[in-house]
């Protein structure tokens, strides 16, 4: 698998910069969280990333290849959105298999290979289930093996659990994790949760009106912030956090 490199990538919407000529790597195998506000043009940047959107100047190269203005479908990028897009008349099997209608014909092996997925993400008890029948979280373990099952280089994430109550979110954390371990797939992660973005990822790119202002691992944003928006955004936010926890709890953090 191959790096991820955006040199100098711009977008403007009717005279607005919402991407103002940004540059950044993404390592193969790393889980890399885009963390920012609404509107900062994290989903923006992940739209141009996939082919959903082009932008108005910069490149994006796989590796040596510029695939900036590829076909979404050469791109060897998979998307897992916020709202699942589940097509409500098939079961979770057919949501997974419909995937690889057109990159494999012989149905069995389909079958087979969306099964192990289910099994990956313990949705395979649940296979012959209508999206209806299952919850958010559910919902979204689907998603993930619909993405999976087409073994896609790099995987994006628009806010996936967003949706998702706490304890959800929790356990699909900690599978997201178990994931990215055995298939050593790059992950880029779009989010406004810090602990989240600390919590999964290898490193942390904090976006405020379309620029990076610190790419870095989760302890060195900590303890080192770029700037004082890292510092109130990210760092200030999080100490906050755990001392909320210690006054409700009584436990030292």
């Amino acid at each position: 698998m191959d790096n991820l490199k955006i040199e100098n990538l711009t977008k403007i919407y009717d005279g607005k910069t919402v991407l103002n000529k940004i540059s950044f790597e993404v390592k193969s195998g790393e889980f890399l969280s885009i963390l920012g506000p609404s509107g900062c043009g994290k989903t923006t940047l992940l739209k141009i990333l996939i082919g959903i959107e082009n932008p108005n100047s910069g490149i994006i190269l796989k590796g040596n290849k510029d695939i900036t203005k590829a076909d979404p479908s050469k791109r060897g990028m998979g998307i897992v959105f916020q709202n699942y897009c589940l097509f409500p008349n098939m079961t979770v099997l057919q949501n997974v298999m419909y995937a690889l209608n057109i990159k494999i014909k012989n149905k069995d092996e389909a079958r087979k290979l969306s099964l192990e997925m289910l099994e990956l993400v313990k949705m395979e008890e649940h296979k012959n289930k209508y999206p209806h029948e299952l919850s958010g979280g559910q919902q979204q373990r689907v998603a993930i093996a619909r993405t999976l099952v087409l073994n896609p280089d790099i995987i994006l994430f628009d806010e996936p659990m967003s949706a998702l109550d706490a304890d959800n979110r929790l356990t699909l954390r900690k599978e997201l994790k178990n994931i990215q371990s055995k298939f050593k797939t790059t992950m880029i992660y779009i989010t406004h949760d810090q602990e989240e973005a600390f919590s999964l990822s290898d490193r942390v790119m904090v976006m405020k009106d379309g620029n990076i202002e610190q790419i870095d691992t989760p302890n060195t944003i900590f303890n080192k912030p770029a700037n004082e928006y890292v510092k109130k955004f990210v760092t200030n936010h999080l100490i906050e956090k755990v001392s909320s926890i210690e006054k409700c709890t009584g436990i030292d953090l």
